[in-house]
């Protein structure tokens, strides 16, 4: 059973240190200690406004609650690597992608005309050369109409391409 938010400060962090290498679990100590502004081993909301306006931000008092009350409790180092450790692990790519596809598919059909899609890869964002767009397609679940299944694709970049003897 899922521990409750009053327990998650203690119980729920005994294995994070075994989530991370120890080269990565310095990272966190040294972005930790660069958050920590007052040196007191721990981050709240003072800590987090000094931070972000050294960054040249100009926090609302609003984004600062917000962000303060993800932790179920004070932000110590162990916390701290607990809550980045639930962001690492609980985002899962495969919908990420799908929904980063979803958001130019106007019909929620799971589908994209081709064209229109290698029109958005060419000129948005990072702009793809047609070439990697090519390179995409070969492999990409195409029908004879023209329309990228982009649901199927997610699958494919997650799981791996179906053989076609399947």
């Amino acid at each position: 059973k899922a521990p409750k938010k009053t327990e998650a400060a203690t119980a729920g962090t005994s294995n994070v240190f075994t989530m991370f290498d120890q080269s990565q679990i310095q990272e966190f100590k040294e972005a930790f200690n660069m958050i920590d502004q007052n040196r007191d081993g721990f981050i709240d909301k003072e800590d987090l406004h000094d931070m972000l306006a050294s960054l040249g931000k100009n926090p609302t008092n609003e984004y600062l609650e917000g962000m303060m009350s993800e932790a179920p409790g004070p932000i110590n180092f162990t916390m701290f690597l607990t809550m980045f450790g639930e962001k690492l692990n609980g985002t899962d790519p495969k919908d990420v992608i799908r929904n980063a596809f979803a958001c130019f598919d106007k019909e929620a059909s799971g589908f994209i005309h081709e064209d229109h899609l290698r029109e958005l890869l060419t000129t948005m964002g990072d702009h793809f050369t047609d070439e990697e767009v090519d390179e995409m397609y070969r492999e990409a679940p195409i029908d004879k109409k023209g329309n990228f299944n982009y649901v199927e694709f997610t699958c494919i970049l997650k799981h791996g391409a179906k053989d076609k003897d399947d």
